[in-house]
């Protein structure tokens, strides 16, 4: 498998690979050019977006600043709204569904190392091996059509946010958050159901 292979597939991988590296760069581009254009700027702002994401709906807002991983792996749905400061760490795939808020300071990580220290550190590693010295893999979060994520939200890597939920600011969400939910806390928990669910 490629390097980009095992990343997508959750396992292992050289995140300071060539590949990765490159990627990166051209989003740190992309990024201080968007993060320098005026609120008005709109049509630039787009422009730049359709360049830097994996794939963009219509009527979408990302407000400034903004920071993100690769760009690439982020998906986003029609009718988004992200405030300012947010940050993605796109290393898998993020998807957006249609009609979402995400509010200011809201950051999702795709990407994660192992709790063992044993586990963590890269075996045999030294400078001239051109990886990382802890081992690092990468898991997709999907934000569901219709969510709401309050301020300064963060999404662990591998949570799927149901359609129609809504997180309450400052939550940490640790595990899927199922649809039609209103969800608080660190560690985000349910606390009832919105929408008129009834499971």
């Amino acid at each position: 498998m490629t390097e980009l292979e095992k990343c997508m597939a959750g396992e292992y991988y050289n995140c300071h690979d060539k590949f990765f590296l490159d990627i990166k760069s051209h989003a740190r581009t992309l990024l201080q050019k968007y993060n320098a254009l005026a609120y008005e700027q709109k049509a630039e702002k787009i422009n730049i977006l359709k360049q830097l994401f994996g794939g963009i709906g219509t009527n979408v807002s990302v407000g400034c600043p903004f920071i993100c991983d690769y760009g690439r792996n982020i998906y986003i749905g029609n009718n988004v709204s992200v405030n300012m400061n947010c940050t993605f760490v796109d290393c898998n795939k993020i998807t957006i569904g249609d009609n979402v808020l995400i509010a200011s300071n809201v950051q999702l990580y795709t990407a994660t190392h192992p709790v063992e220290l044993a586990e963590r550190l890269t075996p045999n590693w030294n400078m001239e091996t051109e990886q990382y010295f802890c081992r690092t893999c990468a898991l997709p979060i999907k934000i569901g059509s219709g969510c709401w994520l309050g301020g300064g939200v963060i999404v662990l890597p591998g949570v799927t946010i149901g359609d129609g939920s809504v997180i309450g600011a400052g939550s940490v969400v640790t595990k899927d958050i199922p649809a039609n939910s209103l969800a608080v806390g660190n560690p985000c928990r349910v606390i009832r159901k919105i929408n008129g669910g009834n499971k």
